[in-house]
């Protein structure tokens, strides 16, 4: 009579073992890209009322008490704190994208229109593909580095579209200090991504977000002044929009994002952001009533062609996977 015992029972097959993560995954890419879709326009939406400074501490600062319910409870069961050198990639990472990223965007946004601003941070996934491939070794996958092409050139097709005048005599709202800014927050962006990868590996994707947040915050705190000046003379509305911010935006989708990336190559999940511009359309044709251009519909499609490109692998590629999956009893490989 043959065995039953679990010795004898066959492996799991790799693709079945590997489908719950990835569906995971999938599913926090998604509410990533909408959730910091709707950011660009809550940004521009309150911009009158608050500077971009006391706009960044106000966001941070509600996220990092919404997190905090999280992850504290957390760290008091585990008592799993950074020690030594691992607190140097949360400190440049939390300075760089919490603080100074959301600095400079929220200044371009003064300048630039939502849709404008998400256009251009969405250099960031070749960027951060470069880099990735470069420091994290991951490689230049050949979809990647075509779909990673197409999406680009949809951005570009939304951009071009963006920049027309909507009426005769009417000028471009691309000003070069608020492109100035929109490049450099994309460039903070880019290199924090490849600082938080080797994070997101020992520490829970809310952790190493919090972390982060509260060194961005603390960053912030010169603006102090300023945001309670401002909080009292802005209406109702500007004030939950900016608890909006700070919740949905920040404390959720930077943790689906960080949850994310411990699944997916960095490459990888940066190229989804280029969804991100296209979703900004459609919130603001929602929201605000601002019908995209026909360029603007053609280059979202061309995005999101370019990022089912990056998401195919090889045959080589899928080989060497279901091998590593196989080795390791049908589970995935942790990123």
């Amino acid at each position: 009579m043959p065995s039953t015992s679990p010795a004898s029972r066959p492996p799991t097959p790799p693709a079945a073992a590997a489908a719950p993560v990835k569906a995971f995954g999938v599913a926090a890419m998604v509410v990533t890209v909408v959730l910091w879709a709707s950011a660009f326009v809550g940004i521009r939406a309150i911009g009158p009322h608050f500077s971009p400074g006391s706009l960044a501490l106000g966001r941070l600062a509600i996220a990092a008490v919404v997190l905090a319910f999280l992850v504290v409870p957390q760290l008091l069961k585990s008592r799993m704190l950074p020690k030594g050198r691992e607190w140097l990639p949360i400190l440049a990472y939390g300075v760089m994208w919490f603080g100074g990223y959301n600095v400079a965007l929220n200044a371009a946004e003064h300048i630039l229109d939502a849709g404008t601003s998400a256009l251009l941070i969405n250099v960031n996934p070749i960027l951060v593909a470069i880099m990735a491939g470069v420091f994290l070794k991951e490689g230049f996958p050949r979809w990647l580095l075509i779909g990673s092409t197409v999406a680009f050139a949809g951005v570009a097709l939304i951009a071009f579209g963006s920049g027309q005048p909507h009426s005769p005599g009417e000028s471009s709202t691309a000003d070069l200090a608020g492109v100035a800014l929109c490049l450099l927050a994309a460039v903070l962006a880019s290199v924090s991504v490849i600082i938080q990868k080797p994070v997101v590996r020992k520490f829970p994707a809310a952790q190493a977000t919090w972390f982060g947040i509260v060194v961005g915050a603390l960053c912030c705190l010169p603006f102090a002044g300023q945001l309670a000046s401002e909080v009292q003379a802005a209406p109702a509305q500007a004030t939950w929009a900016l608890v909006y911010l700070g919740v949905f935006p920040t404390a959720i989708a930077f943790t689906t994002w960080a949850y994310a990336l411990s699944l997916v190559d960095a490459g990888k999940l940066a190229a989804t952001t280029y969804l991100v511009p296209g979703t900004t359309v459609l919130i603001s044709w929602v929201l605000l009533g601002e019908i995209p251009t026909a360029w603007g519909l053609v280059g979202g499609l061309v995005c999101l062609v370019g990022v089912g490109l990056t998401r195919r692998r090889t045959r080589g590629g899928r080989a060497l996977t279901e091998r590593a999956l196989t080795e390791r009893g049908g589970q995935p490989a942790r990123r």
